[in-house]
């Protein structure tokens, strides 16, 4: 109880980068021995970790034991064993956006970004809409544990602005959806206003998207470098190249992203329930609780499907995101049951070297009892 009151006393933190009441909270709810500081992760590179406090940034060192940090965390900061300014603990996340790694075999997460209120998914509308790309993001960011947001860009360089919104809305439904135009200065004010004070987004969607200039339009200034589209594919290459948390000027903060090509999931069935719940709906009225949805009798999504109320496009996307989760929750237990395994087989290893170790004593001297001594201790008194 001293140590968080004394932490709590007169906390300060960075307030460019989200730190409210709120945070405060958090902070006080979390006391750990030698925290004499809030600050929160702008940047993580490569072997160190950008963190704003409240009387500026510093690259510190990676904590040596705990949570990795991410981009978006909140963090004790004090001293280490030499004196030195360090990371003491990260504090427990209310969001985080995550996605499988990159290569296929991996079954682990890799965190995009952490504490966020706000996930904007930018579509740019002078490009064909990729359903499925939509369908994917907006699982990871209705599983995060933030609010999902769908931002247009570009409106102002198509004329067909109106037919994206309109299939974006159709397909994003229960969503809130955007329309934006850096160029021009349209919807910025609609954009913040979904956020609370001090609240932070996070700004998803692949490269060319516009994301760049969208950033530099909600700062006020050149933040961001921004890159030309290809016009053969629509394709812009990486002008972000890290995560990384940017203030604006009303007060709340922005997480920017490289464009991200792809997003394996991670564990995100509450995710599918909420972007496809009307597959939901329609499970529970097939005849048979435990209907596979192929030619079972009664099956209302096949007859969705036949009388064309359910796109078959889109049962296909719902299928192989199952499929996937479905197959990283395998490989997870398959890696639970190896780790256990070698846990086992190291203790008989172990044990076994123990036993032979004691059997060499005993054969080298075979007097030596337990008593310690050399086979010849005192007699037990009759």
């Amino acid at each position: 109880m001293n140590l968080q009151r004394s932490q709590q006393t007169a906390l300060q933190g960075p307030v460019r980068f989200g730190f409210t009441d709120a945070v405060t909270e958090l902070f006080s709810a979390h006391p750990v021995p030698g925290g004499t500081g809030a600050g929160r992760v702008v940047r993580v590179d490569r072997n160190l970790v950008l963190v704003a406090a409240h009387d500026g940034q510093s690259h510190l060192p990676y904590p040596r034991t705990g949570k990795v940090p991410a981009t978006g965390d909140w963090v004790w900061l004090g001293s280490n064993p030499v004196g030195e300014p360090a990371i003491v603990s990260v504090l427990p996340r209310r969001s985080e956006l995550s996605r499988k790694r990159a290569f296929e075999a991996s079954s682990e997460a890799q965190v995009l970004g952490t504490n966020m209120d706000l996930v904007g998914v930018v579509v740019p509308v002078d490009r064909p809409l990729t359903h499925n790309r939509l369908e994917r993001t907006l699982v990871a960011a209705w599983d995060s544990g933030a609010t999902p947001l769908v931002v247009i860009t570009k409106a102002d360089l198509a004329e067909v602005a109106d037919d994206v919104v309109g299939q974006v809305m159709l397909q994003a439904a229960g969503v809130d959806v955007v329309t934006t135009s850096a160029e021009h200065g349209d919807g910025l004010d609609e954009l913040l206003g979904h956020l609370p004070p001090g609240g932070t987004i996070v700004l998803l969607g692949p490269s060319g998207a516009g994301k760049s200039t969208l950033i530099n339009a909600l700062v006020g200034f050149k933040a961001q470098e921004t890159g030309a589209v290809r016009s053969g594919d629509g394709k812009g290459r990486h002008t972000t190249t890290s995560r990384e948390l940017v203030p604006l000027p009303g007060g709340s903060v922005l997480m920017d992203t490289p464009g991200v090509r792809g997003f394996g999931l991670f564990d995100a069935e509450d995710g599918l329930d909420e972007v496809f719940g009307d597959l939901e709906d329609l499970f529970a009225r097939c005849r048979f609780a435990d209907c596979a949805h192929g030619r079972e009798p009664g099956c209302a999504v096949q007859a969705a499907l036949a009388e064309g109320k359910l796109e078959g496009r889109r049962w296909e996307s719902y299928l192989k995101m199952q499929r996937e989760v479905a197959a990283l929750e395998r490989r997870h237990d398959a890696a639970a049951r190896r780790a256990y395994q070698r846990e086992w087989h190291q203790k008989v290893v172990v044990a076994s070297r123990s036993q032979r170790a004691a059997e060499r004593l005993s054969h080298d001297q075979p007097g030596r009892g337990k008593d310690g001594g050399n086979g010849k201790g005192k007699r037990r008194a009759k």
